[in-house]
């Protein structure tokens, strides 16, 4: 059996290449209603979450081009209280954070994302969150992500201890047998897609859930 990370690094290179464009391809067909009702659904899914009802702190992510709308999620996340962190895409590709305090605290950062414009809270800030919010094209079975190709959620996970959930947002077909991994990749515990909920990962133990800390970090 190979390893997780396959045999050759430049192989899964453009194994992660090719399945990133037959993703976005998919992804470009759907309408902007599909991207709405996709959000709705899976708002409706995370705010239902246990872990998600006792976070003081949340590290979520402003939706893009075709990835599921999460503008829904991080406002209903904000109005009952929780303590929701942005990204900030800082010039090394890298990732701070911010909070958000509602839509009238986001401004236009770089590459068209929608950012708080609150003070940076460092890149430390997203280890600090009870849960985080991941985007992705599309993970498997083992937790395995498949991003953007610009390795700024790659780092940013890289931080968040083991037993904080990490959950992808994904379309319902994008739950995958296999997606190529190399040694840099942080697994998720769990996906989220719009007609089947929260999908917990069969080879990545659910964290167990704890008390609601303060709000704030």
């Amino acid at each position: 059996m190979g390893s997780r990370y396959g045999d050759h690094v430049p192989d899964v290179q453009q194994e992660k290449a090719l399945l990133r464009a037959r993703l976005r391809a998919a992804r470009s067909a759907l309408t902007p209603d599909d991207r709405r009702e996709a959000g709705r659904l899976i708002r409706d899914a995370l705010l239902s979450l246990p872990e998600l009802q006792m976070a003081g702190t949340v590290a979520a992510y402003y939706s893009v081009g075709a990835e599921p709308d999460t503008r829904v999620l991080v406002y209903a996340l904000w109005k009952r209280g929780t303590y929701v962190l942005l990204p900030l895409l800082r010039r090394d590709s890298d990732l701070d954070w911010a909070s958000y305090e509602g839509p009238d605290s986001l401004v236009p950062g770089p590459r068209g994302l929608a950012e708080p414009g609150e003070p940076p809270r460092g890149s430390e800030a997203v280890a600090r969150a009870d849960v985080v919010l991941a985007p992705a094209l599309a993970v498997d079975h083992a937790g395995n992500r498949l991003g953007r190709g610009g390795g700024s959620y790659d780092r940013a996970l890289a931080r968040v201890g083991p037993l904080i959930p990490v959950i992808a947002l994904l379309y319902d077909a994008e739950l995958l047998g296999h997606v190529p991994a190399e040694p840099h990749d942080t697994p998720v515990r769990a996906v989220v897609r719009p007609a089947s909920g929260v999908t917990w990962l069969p080879a990545v133990p659910r964290p167990p859930a704890s008390p609601q800390p303060g709000r704030g970090i």
